[in-house]
């Protein structure tokens, strides 16, 4: 399966996620200012096809010859911003849920084959697939880096969730397509502007929870999602107003939830389920007395697009969750 060199427009599948919320946003990408993803220019590379680049990254510096053609993806975000650059990779980790792939990439990579997980890619499998490019994470992958540079070329992202538009930038960088990553930034913060606009001078607080085998998380404002909240302006409630990645928490603080939308999202293994815990949790006393649950502001969201794979395909569905239930929500 080869690299697409074709105009990098967003497929229709994916197109229809960005736009789900768009009589919310005005329009999805419905003005002058703020073009349609399907008007991304012809990609221009940086550099000729010829030329050798060099690379900074995590583990330090990759030289890459030209465009790569054979690209190995070993994170579910890294996965994500491929296919937003209209780059099918020729081998890809399975994502977090999903089978193998989540829901909204699905169609995109049916044809991919699975390497593994982001703990435990196979480097069998890798060598046989004969990338020219490898793409993943220190944080997920930093003692394989070695055997991987010795198949192929290998740029690693620092971490993974919030500085997922760094991450993008890097990748872009490596595909020799940042010409094609800053259009589509440049929509999201039209996006986003957007959004912080309909929101008004005194948005409301938003709480988010996710739910897990045995456990239960309040994530914070370096997380994935809570970058994201920050970014269009709505509030957090004062005990969640941390510089912190997540925490867990027993139902003894579950009045830390409190906000005026609370929006949750459930992980689920083969066999142990985040939604006994959910269940536990909603079926308690303590949960239902919330006033944002007797307000009918509770929102489930997919864990996927919110947490785990934290892409900017990922990132433009949580915008459309957020703009259809709290625009909805005020403007009725």
């Amino acid at each position: 399966m080869q690299y697409q060199k074709n105009k990098p427009t967003i497929r229709p599948q994916i197109l229809s996620l960005i736009c789900l919320a768009s009589m919310s946003l005005s329009g999805c990408f419905a003005t002058t200012q703020n073009p349609s993803p399907t008007t991304t220019p012809e990609p221009v590379s940086q550099v000729s096809d010829e030329a050798t680049r060099t690379i900074e990254h995590a583990m330090g510096t990759t030289e890459i010859s030209g465009t790569p053609q054979r690209i190995v993806v070993l994170t579910n975000e890294g996965t994500d911003m491929l296919v937003a650059l209209g780059v099918t990779p020729v081998g890809a980790v399975k994502s977090w849920q999903g089978e193998p792939y989540y829901e909204y990439l699905s169609a995109e990579l049916e044809d991919v084959p699975v390497i593994g997980d982001e703990f435990q890619p196979n480097l069998e499998n890798i060598v046989a697939l004969k990338p020219d490019l490898i793409i993943g994470s220190k944080v997920r992958q930093e003692q394989l880096y070695g055997k991987l540079q010795a198949i192929a070329p290998t740029v690693f992202s620092e971490t993974l969730g919030a500085t997922w538009k760094d991450n993008f930038k890097l990748y872009a960088k490596a595909l020799n397509r940042e010409t094609e990553a800053q259009t589509l930034l440049e929509q999201w913060d039209q996006r986003v502007a957007n959004l912080k606009e309909q929101l008004g001078d005194q948005p409301p607080t938003v709480s988010l929870v996710r739910f897990m085998p045995g456990t239960a998380r309040i994530y914070y404002e370096q997380s994935f999602p809570g970058q994201i909240v920050a970014e269009v302006g709505l509030r957090r409630p004062e005990v969640q107003q941390k510089n912190d990645f997540a925490a867990e928490i027993g139902l003894e603080s579950i009045q830390d939830l409190e906000a005026d939308h609370l929006f949750y999202f459930t992980f689920n293994e083969t066999e142990n389920r985040g939604e006994d815990t959910q269940n536990q949790w909603q079926d308690h006393p303590l949960w239902r007395n919330l006033a944002v649950v007797e307000n009918g502001n509770v929102y489930q969201v997919n864990d996927g697009e919110w947490t785990s794979s934290s892409g900017i395909l990922a990132a433009n569905q949580v915008l459309n969750d957020l703009a259809k239930h709290i625009l909805d929500e005020t403007q009725n």
